[in-house]
């Protein structure tokens, strides 16, 4: 396997504790969890699960670009709800992003995250 390597962007939020954006180990990407934070003015997002979720994923989206790859490498994504009474809100935000063959996924409601926000998610992709 090979060595593995950070991917670094600011145009997405820079890491708030010691973490790599993302990290490749060989082939893949695995990209940190991103929360709904503006990385031009380092504010959490305000608004509903649902913008919260397009900020996220243009994070995510920045995160990838940086890597030289785009959502269409992404083959598992994981998204962490505060409340699971969002999914469908946040479902149809990541539907807009997402195109066929969507990527495996999993979702869970989890009792807290980062800064209070109400979702994150975390995406692993490959080099085509």
């Amino acid at each position: 396997m090979s060595e593995k390597r950070a991917v670094c962007t600011d145009k997405a939020p820079a890491a708030i504790g010691p973490y790599s954006q993302a990290v490749w180990a060989g082939d893949l990407l695995f990209c940190s969890g991103q929360i709904p934070i503006d990385p031009a003015t380092g504010q959490i997002v305000v608004g509903s699960a649902a913008d919260q979720a397009r900020q996220v994923l243009d994070n995510i989206c920045a995160v990838l670009e940086a890597a030289g790859l785009g959502l269409d490498s992404v083959v598992k994504a994981t998204v962490f709800f505060k409340n699971m009474e969002d999914f469908q809100a946040v479902n149809e935000v990541y539907a807009s992003y997402f195109k066929p063959p969507y990527p495996a996924r999993s979702g869970v409601e989890v009792a807290r995250l980062p800064r209070d926000v109400l979702v994150e998610i975390e995406v692993i992709a490959r080099k085509p």
